[in-house]
């Protein structure tokens, strides 16, 4: 019996539009069995036969006929947390732990997902940045916290995608740039002033703000509650809330106050281990 256990993740962290991410501690686990016959088991609302997307990241590497599959997971299925990315992680290296190792899951996951953010966060922790084939990483500094508000009404992907301009002004270009530029070196040097500076976003987030009002209203309202700003997870409608941990018991009663009715309000630590094999 092999059983992974991989994060959930926040992409896009304000300025890195589909290139930063950072894995949180909601985490997915999943068992694998070799039984001599397929069965899947689950309680979450998700597909249990060969469609389900761990199943198929599997049978990419191994033939998944003659396993027994169990899933568990904490992280929500829809509001921009990584939950299809974990997955597909998960999949991918349990099939690799059967075969004896030695695969690209990076590149697996990434032709899977479609896209890199998610799965390197999941795959290795941290905060990551992908960009042209290459991922880096970055251990999350310490005394810098997360808190998820997540709405009850969920936004759906292809819809954020579409509410995306084909083209950006240069300024706002030029702008996130700068502002990534300052996440990063505030995350290195865990200088929590520079990451606040650095989470300004102005070329995905301002154009979704129509598809969730309320999340987009609490990015404006984040640091007069104590935070040091606030970005949308993914694609929405998730709010990532960035925290001094010192200021994290403040910040998230008063996030309980701002979300009474349309979100509820979770923990979630920036997680530093990525996807790993617990037993097996």
């Amino acid at each position: 019996m092999i059983r992974v256990r991989v994060p959930g993740s926040s992409a896009n962290l304000g300025p890195g539009f589909d290139a930063f991410a950072a894995a949180l501690a909601l985490h997915l686990e999943l068992e694998v069995t070799e039984t001599g016959s397929f069965s899947f088991g689950t309680d979450l609302h998700v597909a249990r036969d060969r469609r389900n997307l761990a199943v198929r990241a599997f049978a990419r590497l191994h033939p998944p006929d003659r396993f027994a599959f169990r899933m568990r997971s904490v992280i929500p299925l829809s509001g921009g947390l990584g939950s299809s990315g974990a997955a597909c992680v998960a999949g991918l290296l349990a099939a690799d732990r059967v075969r004896g190792g030695g695969s690209d899951l990076l590149g697996h996951a990434i032709e899977m997902e479609g896209h890199p953010d998610n799965v390197a966060a999941s795959l290795l922790g941290g905060v990551t940045a992908y960009v042209d084939g290459r991922a880096a990483r970055l251990e999350p500094p310490a005394g810098l916290s997360a808190i998820l508000v997540v709405p009850r009404i969920p936004v759906r992907t292809a819809a954020a995608r579409a509410a995306l301009p084909a083209t950006v002004p240069l300024a706002d270009a030029a702008a996130n740039a700068g502002h990534a530029a300052l996440l990063l070196l505030g995350l290195e040097r865990g200088d929590l002033d520079l990451v606040a500076a650095g989470l300004c976003d102005r070329i995905h987030q301002p154009y979704r703000a129509h598809l969730f009002p309320q999340s987009a209203a609490l990015l404006e309202r984040a640091p007069a509650l104590g935070a040091l700003g606030a970005t949308i997870s993914g694609a929405g409608p998730t709010v990532l809330v960035w925290a001094r941990t010192e200021q994290e018991a403040v910040v998230r009663e008063a996030l309980e106050r701002e979300a009474r009715g349309w979100a509820r309000v979770m923990p979630a630590e920036f997680e530093p281990r990525g996807a790993q094999v617990l037993e097996g």
